[in-house]
């Protein structure tokens, strides 16, 4: 675990404007399967929020709320500014992001169907070359998050995190069919953590073309969240299950991954057990399942610790 003095988090990825919509019915029942080379399929919604959103704006904001003070990598455009002014707000450092005034800022649309399911329409926002020079100026860094935007960042930032001996979290998400097979293996070696939920990690599995088993020996932690089944903590061939913590209501399941992952590190930096760690990261993820958005809920550290005790039946000390 880690228990360093100066603990700076930087969480790089997508800052994105969300377009969450919701879909009473079941995508199943409006997709052929014999007839999927011919896709022309509209969906009327019941609901439609614009929110703040991204993996980094998500991991960042739920970090805040747990007295955190995280640091974004990340690229925005000229529509950024009502953004930035929320993450202030909220202590979150920006100093450090990338502008092209030229471009828009991210944009992610997505639609959730009573199942839960989801389809995403992802515009990634600027690329901006030669910005990832940003992740080699910063020093002290005690953890790092890789998580989802375009790719050649997230390979740049895992081979000076990896050069510098900079503790990471590697969150390939809805991004790993965009990895070669080389590049995968890459941007996992030496990595603290790989993260990712079962599909994704099954994804990974048969990219790289092994087992499981050797999926286990090429990061220090490996970690698979089931939704609401829980989630799994694997280090080396030793598996730690994590039961699920109850949300009082479902309303939108989006962001709940990311809010797991702000929980998740914040249980690494404090130095708990790994069951506590995930039992944390659980409990954090049900917040923004009970409201619709992935930045629209908050808590105090007080609600929190009283909540994990009704959960798992055990003091949380943060």
């Amino acid at each position: 675990m880690l228990k360093n003095k100066v603990l700076k988090i930087v969480v790089s990825g997508s800052l994105a404007y969300d377009s969450i919509m919701d879909f009473p019915g079941s995508f199943a029942d409006h997709i052929l399967p014999e007839a999927i080379h011919n896709l022309n399929l509209s969906f009327t919604l019941s609901d439609l929020k614009t929110s703040f959103g991204g993996t980094a704006g998500n991991i960042a904001y739920n970090l805040s709320l747990l007295n955190e003070q995280p640091t974004i990598l990340g690229v925005v455009g000229s529509d950024f500014a009502p953004y930035e002014v929320w993450l202030k707000k909220n202590k979150i450092d920006t100093s450090r992001l990338g502008r092209d005034m030229k471009s828009k800022t991210a944009a992610a649309n997505i639609m959730t169907d009573r199942h839960d399911n989801q389809i995403t329409g992802f515009y990634p926002g600027p690329l901006l070359s030669g910005y990832v020079s940003q992740a080699e100026k910063m020093k002290n860094i005690s953890l790092a998050i890789i998580s989802p935007e375009h790719k050649s960042r997230m390979l740049s930032y895992a081979k000076i995190y990896r050069h510098n001996n900079i503790p990471f979290i590697f969150d390939p998400g809805q991004m790993v069919p965009a990895f070669s097979t080389v590049e995968l293996r890459q941007a996992i070696k030496g990595a603290k953590v790989l993260i990712g939920n079962d599909y994704e990690i099954k994804l990974i599995v048969d990219k790289l073309k092994i087992k499981f088993e050797a999926l286990l020996k090429m990061a220090e932690l490996v970690i698979i969240t089931r939704g609401e089944k829980g989630s799994e903590i694997y280090r080396g061939m030793e598996k730690i299950t994590i039961k699920p913590a109850k949300p009082k209501n479902a309303s939108d399941p989006t962001g709940a991954g990311d809010a797991y992952r702000a929980g998740l590190i914040k249980g690494l930096i404090m130095g708990y057990n790994l069951k506590t760690c995930g039992q944390l990261a659980g409990l954090v993820s049900v917040y923004t399942v009970e409201k619709f958005g992935t930045q629209t809920h908050r808590f105090t550290i007080s609600e929190l610790k009283k909540r994990y005790q009704e959960n798992f039946k055990e003091k949380l000390d943060i």
